[in-house]
């Protein structure tokens, strides 16, 4: 749901920006690298560090580029198969990169291992749901179930690791990050389950 609503909002944002950047010659595979890198620069360098507020901003800024590139590749009548396993495979490493920071500090000066093994588990659960859904399309079926799409997820941890950068309790992150692996989980099973189906449907 939310993917279809904001994906709108923002292409229509975008667009102005997105004509600027072809006009310029940038490509849309530049602007999906830097993009990652700063996501990536944002939750490692500031996260570990326990400025979690400063790092969302610098992650959130960066991921919007996620949407950035894919209005200039469609401007640009260049969207590619190379395009597509770019973005596909850098948002593995952002999404890493955030959940990441966050066992750093907690496993860390943070000192707080029951949400570092949170942290660990969404980004753990969350490159399997991935992995599950990219798994059932090579070999030819589909996996577009599950109630944990990464951008809710993303949305979820980032607003909620922004507030406790802000002062908010820390059981905020808490409540976010144990729901957000249940529901990670609960993804997996539910395209393990939809694969499964399918399979036993053309044996």
């Amino acid at each position: 749901m939310l993917n279809r609503f904001a994906r709108a909002f923002f292409t229509k944002l975008f667009t102005p920006l997105a004509r600027l950047f072809l006009k310029l010659g940038i490509s849309p595979d530049v602007v999906t690298i830097v993009g990652t890198f700063g996501v990536c620069l944002g939750a490692l360098v500031f996260y570990p560090r326990h400025e979690f507020f400063w790092g969302t901003i610098v992650v959130s800024v960066f991921a919007l580029s996620d949407t950035l590139d894919g209005v200039m590749a469609r401007l640009s009548g260049r969207s590619t198969r190379w395009g597509a396993y770019l973005d596909s495979t850098l948002d593995r490493v952002a999404d890493s990169a955030i959940f990441g920071g966050l066992v750093l500090w907690y496993s860390g000066d943070g000192n707080t291992p029951y949400l570092a093994a949170l942290a660990l588990a969404c980004l753990i659960l969350g490159s399997v749901v991935s992995y599950a859904k990219a798994r059932a399309e090579g070999l030819g079926m589909t996996a577009n179930v599950g109630i944990a799409e990464r951008a809710e997820r993303l949305v979820v941890v980032l607003a909620a690791t922004g507030l406790v950068g802000l002062g908010v309790p820390e059981v905020l992150l808490t409540v976010v990050l144990s729901l957000l692996a249940l529901a990670s989980l609960i993804t997996v099973v539910q395209r393990m389950l939809e694969v499964r189906r399918q399979a036993f449907e053309t044996a």
